[in-house]
């Protein structure tokens, strides 16, 4: 049976979409973990518990990559559509409303 696991696009749609009706275009990872179940509509095999992490949500995985993986082509801070002011924070840019704009 197929994986039916939300994929990385999704999540970032979704993280953009929070940061830019959030206080300076700013959350926290931990923020964003919490509103995102809201945004979108996250499968059982999202839901699963990771191997890696106690406590975490397999989907969950995706938000923090999103600033491990900040040079991969794609992520939404390499295209200059969020940044990470500091850590465990991201903030969305003027690139970013744009982007969103035109969904």
């Amino acid at each position: 049976m197929a994986s039916t696991r939300t994929g990385e696009s999704e999540i970032s749609k979704a993280v953009l979409r929070i940061l830019a009706v959030s206080a300076n275009g700013e959350a926290t990872i931990l923020q964003l973990k919490k509103r995102i179940p809201a945004e979108v509509n996250l499968s059982v095999d999202d839901r699963k518990q990771s191997d890696t992490r106690e406590n975490e949500e397999l989907w969950e995985q995706i938000v923090r990559n999103i600033v491990s993986h900040k040079k991969t082509d794609g992520n939404i801070i390499a295209e200059g559509f969020a940044n990470s002011p500091s850590r465990g924070k991201l903030r969305i840019t003027d690139a970013g409303r744009l982007h969103i704009a035109k969904k």
